[in-house]
């Protein structure tokens, strides 16, 4: 039995008529009546009781016809399936994300999408930091990084996606809770808490900036991931300079004061550069067409420390 005779047995056994089911096969009635026989042949039953004025289902033939349109429909939902994965409308793809990239640009990326791809599905991998995203890239655990650039790996593709400023966070009672915008000189004398992750580009921003306003920021304490930094901060551990996504966090017990002098970070999409997904292109083609929607402040690449 093979997908040519069900097709054939269907259309007999819907139209009644070997006739009209050849006409609706575009083929002619004999080799048609040929294959519904070989058909039986092979089932070992009787499918249709033949008339000179029309053909009726068999008892095994309303069996038959109940499976055969299952597999039949099956099989259409397999190549349609074949088809969108081929051309990227359907597919999984897997997003690593530092932790204030989660807050900040995943929901804009699930928006854009959402309405551009609804067939594709993201699954999400937030509180990574940038060499993370990069072995996990390099194991296949993510398809797509947001991350802090540069990246190491010569075998990833990157591409600029937003950018920020750092901004200072500071425990509620902090002598400068109530200032809109501080230097950095005013915390010369303050103990630090920093995420101490080896690579971590916001550590070295943070560091960077203070040995431009003229001294090496004091470390008391260091989190892997944002919440417990900042759990430290209010706890009165020290300040902390972080993305300005930070705010959306809401810690209570801390506040953020802008700083008067720009400290940019950048984030980026990195991926496999020889990657065929067909699910990640459609996808990295639909962000970069809605760039405007992730940042409204276009990103490049800053030449400064990173």
């Amino acid at each position: 039995m093979d997908l040519r005779q069900l097709r054939y047995f269907v259309a007999v056994a819907e139209t009644r008529h070997f006739g009209r089911a050849a006409e609706r096969l575009h083929m002619a009635q004999s080799p048609l009546s040929q294959a519904i026989r070989q058909l039986e042949n092979q089932v070992g039953a009787t499918l249709f009781e033949r008339t000179t004025r029309r053909v009726d289902l068999t008892p095994a033939g309303a069996s038959l016809l109940e499976d055969a349109r299952r597999i039949l429909a099956g099989v259409e939902d397999a190549r349609r399936r074949v088809e969108q994965v081929a051309a990227g409308t359907e597919g999984v793809v897997t997003i690593g994300a530092t932790d204030l990239a989660a807050y900040r640009l995943l929901p804009r990326m699930a928006r854009v999408a959402g309405r551009r791809m609804p067939g594709v599905t993201l699954r999400f991998r937030p509180g990574l930091l940038t060499a993370a995203q990069e072995d996990a890239l390099d194991e296949r655990r993510i398809d797509l990084a947001v991350l802090r650039p540069p990246v190491v790996r010569p075998d990833l593709a990157t591409r600029p996606v937003a950018r920020e400023r750092l901004i200072a966070a500071l425990p509620a009672g902090h002598r400068l809770a109530e200032a809109a915008t501080i230097t950095l000189a005013e915390l010369r004398h303050d103990d630090f808490v920093a995420y101490g992750a080896p690579g971590s580009v916001v550590d070295s921003v943070a560091v960077q900036g203070c040995l431009d306003a003229g001294f090496l920021p004091r470390r008391r304490a260091e989190a892997r991931d944002t919440p417990i930094l900042l759990t430290h901060v209010a706890a009165g551990a020290g300040v902390a300079l972080l993305p300005e996504s930070v705010r959306a966090l809401g810690t209570e017990g801390v506040v953020y004061a802008d700083l008067d002098r720009v400290l940019p970070v950048d984030l980026a999409l990195a991926w496999r550069a020889h990657d065929d997904s067909p699910a990640l292109h459609r996808l990295l083609a639909v962000l970069a067409d809605r760039a405007a929607e992730l940042d409204p402040r276009p990103a490049t690449v800053s030449g400064g420390p990173q």
